[in-house]
């Protein structure tokens, strides 16, 4: 596909660039699955999409969710744009933006997805307020009956040395009936959260 194609061009030769000031290194690479995936990281620092793409490698070939003010980014807008990135009005019911994420899923490929919403550090934004995961991972993976898959990026980044990202096993949201309550998809992101995290349980 040329979108691919694409992907592929921008995926080496950022890696080029990025690489040798955050080299990164994989564990549990061998979790992600064939078809359809929800990528689901933690999220503490603006390079964790890098983070995250190098990790699972070109072959797995990522739809990130990204809030719409990137698009307005001078250059960056415009290349994000290109790659298909689905930019998500986060201040409306954006369901342009859902409709593009299920259909991502529906076509077997990976939606990469933060199910905070923001950069958090040590439990908090950058205000210092709590921060409550959002329920839209739960909500697709539900939605398509494809997995969701924790992904740990650690909170402290050494530059030139490498940093470690696991990658967990994916699992199947269980729901009682054909769509998922509210109640549900919180105790689903709840969950998601609680794997993410556990994945960085011993991690330097």
């Amino acid at each position: 596909m040329k979108t691919d194609r694409y992907y592929s061009f921008w995926y080496h030769l950022l890696w080029l660039i990025f690489f040798p000031f955050h080299p990164v290194r994989a564990v549990g690479r061998e979790n992600i699955p064939e078809g359809g995936a929800v990528i689901c990281p933690n999220h503490s620092a603006a390079t964790d999409p890098f983070y995250v793409c190098f990790a699972c490698s070109c072959r797995h070939r990522m739809f990130p969710m990204a809030k719409v003010e990137a698009k307005k980014i001078p250059v960056l807008g415009k290349l994000l744009e290109w790659g298909k990135v689905i930019f998500v009005d986060r201040d409306t019911a954006d369901v342009h933006a859902v409709k593009s994420a299920l259909q991502v899923l529906k076509d077997g490929r990976k939606l990469l997805i933060f199910p905070q919403g923001t950069r958090v550090k040590n439990g908090v934004d950058k205000h210092g307020d709590p921060v409550t995961a959002k329920a839209g991972a739960a909500l697709f993976a539900t939605r398509t009956g494809t997995p969701l898959i924790p992904v740990y990026i650690p909170e402290k980044r050494r530059w030139f040395r490498f940093n470690t990202v696991v990658i967990g096993q994916p699992y199947y949201p269980e729901i009682a009936g054909r769509k998922a309550t509210s109640e549900e998809l919180e105790q689903i992101t709840q969950e998601l959260m609680d794997r993410i995290y556990a994945l960085g349980e011993g991690q330097a």
